[in-house]
């Protein structure tokens, strides 16, 4: 069987919540016209979300279901995929990996300004302490796949979106 060649790279973007995913893909989707496909909506609008995890205050994705949504969208390539979590996500489908990170303290702000309380509030800052997005990135993906981007300030939000863009322009040079 012939494998298919994209002319665009799909890259995912993950990390814990409150690293500034959204706002750095956001941007990022801005300055390439890239899709940028926030996991958390396409699973709300195709139905991929069953009951509610009333510990974590959210519902329990669908992972199978989503898996079989997203595949033709991600055929062509220029999608940013936008997640705090990437081990369910096939390997075949990502020409990068970026692994946002942030200072616990920065991360425990946003995080308190997003009504984050309890459980819900202390398990993320330890999964970002552990590096637990990190590890996940590192078990599913080949190494050379996966970047790792700090995420504390308006600074380097702006660098990671030009260390991304300048990616994605080469990446179009060395593969068209």
């Amino acid at each position: 069987m012939q494998e298919f060649r994209r002319s665009l790279p799909n890259i995912l973007i993950t990390g814990t919540p409150g690293v500034g995913k959204s706002t750095l893909c956001q941007m990022v989707s801005q300055r390439t016209k890239f899709t940028w496909r926030e996991v958390s909506k396409l699973a709300e609008e195709h139905n991929c979300l069953d009951e509610y995890d009333h510990e974590y205050q959210c519902p329990f994705l669908n992972e199978d279901k989503l898996l079989d949504i997203m595949e033709v969208m991600m055929t062509k390539g220029g999608n940013i995929v936008d997640y705090h979590g990437c081990e369910f996500f096939p390997e075949r489908w990502f020409d990068a990996v970026f692994v946002i990170r942030t200072n616990n303290t920065v991360l425990y702000d946003r995080l308190k300004a997003r009504g984050y309380s309890g459980k819900k509030l202390e398990d993320n800052i330890q999964c970002e302490i552990f590096e637990v997005l990190l590890e996940e990135a590192q078990n599913s993906y080949k190494e050379d796949l996966i970047k790792v981007l700090q995420n504390d300030s308006q600074e380097q939000l702006h660098q990671n979106v030009n260390t991304i863009v300048e990616w994605i322009e080469r990446w179009q040079e060395e593969n068209l």
